[in-house]
């Protein structure tokens, strides 16, 4: 299977790169399933139906979430009846919505996505490597799904590169999201899991992780409050992670990473 992870959307800029170009990125890169994180798809600040909708109706077959999931109020009732939109595993029993899924691909295949967030200089949820255990013992990559995802939201580059480890050979993708910025380390792990720290993010990298360079800068140099942060408006570089499986055991042949427009170096892998 070929399978395409985008990291973070920020803001309208993001969200439009995404929708114009998914189409040609499924023709051109062969894709079968494209999972997307779009925790910041809504001004900088969590989703809405409207944006999920039109994600979904560009190609996107999963959203994921993280610690911006909550920004926009109507999410609560929405995540509930929409499957394709995730959040986090190891919230708390009885957090509106769900932490994993099963999805349809095509050929009959089956793709297991999970989310989970990371605990350090995050908010203080259930530890997420137990959380990945528990999806593990209710399905086994190659046995009972075909592809197996695991999208880690957390700040620390130690617990990402853990849980992919922790992953390696159960997984065929672990990877990061959350600080926007696209790490240099799309591999194969040794027992076969695709892995990137971060995925980085789709959105206008002439800012501060996708914010409006002058508000932020002042956060700093002033330390008091001041200007709302905003999504920048500039073109958007699109960022992810390109993946192949092997049909028999779910494991990963290739990983690449994926970059498109604005102004960061554009990759995008030969199929």
């Amino acid at each position: 299977m070929r399978i395409l992870y985008l990291g973070d959307v920020v803001g309208r800029s993001g969200r439009d790169a995404v929708i114009a170009a998914l189409p040609g990125l499924r023709e051109r890169l062969k894709l079968d399933f494209v999972i997307v994180n779009g925790e910041n798809s809504a001004h900088g600040f969590g989703i809405t139906a409207r944006i999920c909708e039109d994600f979904f109706e560009a190609g996107v077959d999963v959203l994921t979430t993280g610690n911006h999931a909550w920004d926009q109020r109507e999410i609560l009732s929405y995540i509930d009846s929409e499957p394709r939109l995730l959040r986090p595993a190891n919230y708390p029993p009885g957090t509106p919505g769900r932490g994993s899924g099963i999805y349809a691909a095509p050929r009959g295949k089956k793709v297991m996505v999970v989310q989970v967030m990371g605990r350090l200089f995050m908010d203080a949820l259930d530890d997420p490597f137990q959380a990945i255990e528990a999806e593990f013992a209710r399905q086994r990559l190659g046995a009972t799904v075909d592809a197996l995802i695991v999208d880690i939201h957390g700040e620390a580059t130690s617990e990402k590169m853990s849980m992919g480890h922790f992953c390696d050979g159960r997984a065929s993708l672990v990877v990061g999201t959350h600080s926007h910025i696209p790490t240099a380390d799309a591999q194969v792990l040794p027992n076969g899991t695709a892995y990137q720290t971060d995925a980085g993010m789709c959105g206008d990298y002439d800012s501060v992780i996708g914010m409006r360079k002058e508000p932020a800068i002042a956060r700093f140099v002033r330390k008091v409050p001041g200007e709302r942060l905003s999504p920048a408006e500039g073109e958007a570089t699109i960022c992810g992670i390109f993946v192949e499986t092997d049909n028999t055991t779910g494991l990963a042949k290739r990983a690449e990473p994926v970059r498109l427009g604005g102004r960061l170096h554009e990759y995008l892998p030969d199929v």
